[in-house]
């Protein structure tokens, strides 16, 4: 067989991902066969380049030339299974030793980054009993049909873009896709090993000697159980509609008439996730001998719809990692919105941290309340603002809270300014933020405000989203993992827990799947 003619001629545009293979499709391929091929689709792509009276563009041969190579890659990929094979006795007979016996090979393919390739494999069996493939065991090789690789890009870049947009991105620029469908069990499958990976996670190295938490929470719209019941319900055999603007009108009658909402009802039925964004400081000096402090050094970023004391659990986990453990003398810094669950948590479980109330939160308690005193967008107002936060700034706290009192507000306010001015005299012991600048530590909460808008604003509260929060939780922290720099350490965790998982079972393990994991329950019982 001449294995040569799945290549093409060079100048021509190549079959398709999941034709190329066909002329393994029936038997077994021999290594030094696809070998022969691999040299004479090479000669011909160096002859298709190296054409004499040539007129053709620049854009004309990269194009062209972007199709052979991943042609390319697929040969030599069958090559490297191939030779693999062809050199697996010692592998076979491990197997057989355990009671297996050898049978033929078998045939199976695998969709890889550059196409579908198909693979030959001895297939052992014990008797009366299942079998497996021993070469799938080596090369580490799940059950789902796709490489690791392409696995993992499809789960990576669905935490940056939806699903949708994934399938697209994938067959632009590799020429073929897995469907939606599969791109969401690949986020699945992965989601099930975050927890563990941050668990094991190691601690980083060349850490400061000051640790800074914030922590805060941002709301998704979340699908309600009225739409849920809608997805999940039983489609009815229709016909099918002859263009897409008719197959709009057939699902907008099958949902029903929208129901008009209430005063004061949210279409976004939206449920929080917190978030934390941990950091050190390094301790240097000025050039006036001042002490300052040097970062953000080896941020970390961690997010979950499990309650808000397991974001605290996991802030203490990862501080005593650090080396800031529960009875450390180091400064710890936590800087927070003074949400009453989070100021409780933090008495329990980060007792010795210095917690802060971030001045920005503070400074809208004082713009709301001069409004009830001055006229919207005056110069009154600002200047009023300005002067307490200059209180604010010099340690003037107390000073602050009692201009309060001296805002001459309506009675129908009245309420309103009591409530603004306990809310603040209970956290007066937060705000000493005139000894926060003269040690260079944070005011303001800006790190885990930017990371609220960038790790869950950007990619879970865009128009029509609707999430389930058990399927977005292993996205958030599958996009945790890849904004703190961690995918390719944590798809190599990954990929060792299915090898031990696929030679303890002798079966193998599957990545993909429709299940989604559950809540994280660290740290949320007291």
């Amino acid at each position: 067989m001449n294995l040569a003619t799945i290549v093409g001629h060079a100048g021509g545009r190549c079959k398709g991902a999941f034709e190329e293979q066909d002329a393994w499709k029936d038997e077994p391929n021999e290594g030094r066969d696809v070998r022969d091929a691999i040299h004479e689709h090479f000669e011909s792509m160096v002859g298709f380049v190296d054409k004499t009276n040539d007129r053709r563009s620049f854009d004309e041969v990269e194009r062209a030339l972007r199709d052979q190579v991943f042609t390319l890659g697929r040969l030599l990929l069958t090559y490297f299974v191939a030779v693999r094979e062809e050199r697996s006795d010692k592998i076979v007979a491990k197997w057989t030793r355990r009671g297996f016996r050898p049978r033929k090979r078998e045939r199976r393919f695998l969709s890889t980054f550059f196409g579908r390739v198909t693979m030959w494999r001895t297939y052992v069996r014990r008797p009366g009993g299942t079998g497996l493939h021993p070469l799938d065991f080596v090369l580490k090789i799940s059950a789902d049909g796709f490489s690791s690789f392409v696995t993992s890009m499809a789960a990576r870049l669905a935490t940056l873009v939806s699903y949708e947009q994934v399938t697209a991105l994938m067959l632009y620029f590799l020429s073929w896709s897995p469907s939606k469908t599969t791109i969401e069990k690949a986020v699945l499958g992965v989601g099930h090993h975050t927890a563990d990976w941050f668990e094991a996670a190691p601690p980083p190295d060349g850490d400061g000697e000051v640790l800074v938490i914030q922590i805060d929470s941002k709301a998704t719209p979340t699908a309600t159980e009225e739409e849920l019941e809608k997805r999940r319900g039983k489609r009815e055999d229709k016909e099918k509609p002859p263009s897409p603007r008719h197959r709009g009108r057939a699902r907008r009658a099958s949902r029903g008439p929208n129901k008009r909402r209430k005063k004061g009802d949210h279409s976004k039925n939206g449920r929080a996730a917190t978030i934390v964004v941990m950091f050190t400081l390094k301790k240097a000096r000025d050039e006036n001998g001042k002490p300052m402090l040097l970062g953000p050094i080896n941020k970390l970023v961690y997010a979950s719809y499990a309650p808000k004391r397991h974001a605290f659990a996991i802030a203490r986990r990862e501080a005593t990692k650090r080396g800031f453990g529960p009875k450390t003398r180091k400064t710890v810094q936590l800087v927070t919105d003074g949400d009453e669950d989070l100021e409780r948590y933090a008495k329990e479980l980060l007792p010795r941290a210095r917690h802060t109330l971030d001045i920005m939160h503070v400074l809208e308690y004082f713009w709301e309340a001069g409004r009830f005193a001055f006229k919207e967008g005056s110069d009154e107002l600002t200047a009023w603002v300005k002067k307490q936060e200059q209180r604010l700034y010099r340690g003037r706290t107390a000073s602050a809270i009692l201009a309060l009192n001296e805002l001459d507000v309506r009675e129908s306010n009245r309420k309103r300014l009591d409530q603004i001015r306990s809310y603040l005299r209970k956290r007066i012991t937060m705000m000493h933020y005139d000894e926060l600048r003269a040690e260079d530590l944070d005011v303001a909460s800006g790190a885990v405000e930017g990371a609220v808008r960038h790790v869950i604003g950007k990619r879970f509260d865009s128009s029509g989203m609707r999430w389930i929060r058990e399927r977005a939780e292993a996205l958030l922290q599958l996009r945790c993992i890849e904004i703190n720099g961690d995918w390719d350490l944590f798809a190599s965790f990954v990929e060792e827990r299915l090898l031990d998982r696929s030679e303890e079972s002798q079966r193998l393990a599957r990545v993909l799947t429709s299940t989604p994991p559950e809540l994280p329950t660290f740290g949320v019982a007291a």
